[in-house]
């Protein structure tokens, strides 16, 4: 048996279990050991260095973090196996419990059953690409079989009506689905390459196309006006009107708890979202990110529609009793327990009925704020602040649009200017005032 090169004997013997330690012909330093591999097996995985030492240190620690019961993924398995092991021991460290939960929706639903089957070391960005443009046009009902679980004895708008009656509704998925699908994707493989499971991220390489945004049809001030009015009376009016008036998300209005408001003061804390997990319930949790914690400045008349929901909710306790449910809530049942955002959209939608309102999402109520903000030519800056936006990118681009009325008012003006014939001479301009009409750039 041949000693490698620089290598003595001494040094090559290891302890069973161990592993192996070799140098290359090409000069580069390989180990290999056996380390837990998804599917509770065993597997001997391949590390490489420039030196003996920097090989063994990195097949120490995998063999260190498969002693501790964490399955090692090598390049040789799936990307099935991958997927999983990934969001099983990666993302739901790293990722909000909602965020994991969508996560693992997308993997379960489409990345495993197109993809899964690939090998991860050869995966190329041709198999991304030609899978992406399959999902783009492919019917999800066919594709997944949705109809074909449906009862034919249900109600009307449940009842099949594609694949297992033969003919297809063309369901596809929208631009903004697929790009979501496309990032959790290169989130995965990014792990991978830093795990130097694999050179590059190959799903970096295909490119997907922006998508346009969602389309929102904010409250105009009329509307906005009519809802407030439609609201009177209703026994969540000063949630409404915290909503239309601050912008606050649904989970942070049901997050609200009395600990955090300042009436005296007039200012509210945002510190925490309700939401319902699949661990915890309905639970209340981190805000979205982390400006999302903040102070707001609360207008005068939702600080006294909060005095009267707290009057309201203090005879509600009393007419509970023993039934009572003490959560330190804002917002809650008539006994006392956190409000499912749910059951919050179903009485948004029943108030917009009740009020002949046009059909809305709760959330365009957070887009009317801001747009009739933009119209009462609040600065684009105040409303990043308001909204709770990371960056002021994100509100310029979301807010992008401009009403006709305001388009309107800036072409009125530049012809006023323009067909101004009195032939008055303006005086010279010495570059110390600003111009009389200077319209800002949002």
């Amino acid at each position: 048996m041949t000693t490698p090169r620089g290598t003595s004997t001494a040094r090559r013997v290891r302890a069973n279990g161990d592993g192996t330690v070799y140098e290359r012909k090409d000069g580069r330093w390989e180990a290999a050991g056996y380390v837990l591999a998804p599917g509770n097996t065993r597997k001997r995985v391949s590390v490489y260095g420039t030196s003996r030492k920097d090989a063994l240190a990195k097949l120490t620690e995998k063999i260190a973090t498969s002693n501790r019961g964490v399955p090692v993924v090598t390049a040789r398995g799936s990307l099935a196996a991958f997927l999983t092991y990934w969001l099983e021991n990666v993302a739901v460290h790293q990722l909000r419990e909602t965020t994991h939960t969508r996560y693992t929706a997308v993997v379960g639903q489409y990345l495993i059953p197109g993809l899964g089957r690939k090998k991860l070391a050869k995966l190329t960005a041709k198999d991304v690409r030609t899978w992406l443009n399959e999902l783009r046009t492919t019917c999800q009902c066919c594709a997944r079989g949705i109809d074909a679980r449906r009862d034919p004895n249900a109600q009307a708008s449940r009842r099949p009506r594609c694949c297992s009656l033969g003919r297809c509704c063309s369901r596809r998925l929208s631009p903004l689905t697929l790009a979501y699908i496309h990032s959790v994707l290169k989130s995965a493989l990014e792990h991978a390459v830093r795990e130097e499971e694999i050179p590059r991220n190959v799903a970096r390489n295909v490119r997907t196309g922006t998508p346009r945004p969602r389309r929102f049809n904010p409250l105009t001030a009329d509307e906005a006006r009519q809802f407030l009015t439609a609201a009177q009376g209703h026994r969540l009016a000063a949630l409404f009107e915290l909503a239309l008036h601050t912008g606050l998300r649904k989970g942070e209005l049901l997050g609200l708890r009395w600990e955090d408001l300042d009436l005296d003061g007039g200012t509210a804390s945002i510190r925490r979202t309700l939401q319902r997990t699949r661990s915890s319930g309905l639970a209340g949790l981190p805000t979205k990110t982390i400006s999302s914690e903040r102070r707001i400045a609360l207008p005068a008349s939702c600080v006294t529609s909060l005095r009267a929901q707290r009057q309201r909710q203090a005879e509600e306790r009393d007419q509970a009793g023993a039934d009572w449910q003490s959560s330190g809530y804002v917002f809650t049942r008539p006994d006392g327990h956190p409000i499912e955002p749910a059951t919050l959209t179903r009485h948004f939608n029943a108030l917009l009925r009740d009020g002949k309102l046009r059909p809305i999402r709760f959330h365009d109520l957070r887009h009317s704020t801001a747009t009739l903000l933009l119209e009462q030519g609040v600065e684009l800056v105040v409303i990043k602040e308001l909204l709770s936006h990371a960056h002021i990118g994100v509100t310029a681009t979301v807010y992008a649009h401009v009403r006709l009325r305001l388009q309107r008012q800036a072409i009125d003006l530049l012809g006023h200017t323009l067909s101004n014939l009195n032939g008055t001479a303006a005086e010279p301009d010495d570059g110390d005032d600003p111009p009389l009409y200077a319209a800002p750039v949002r």
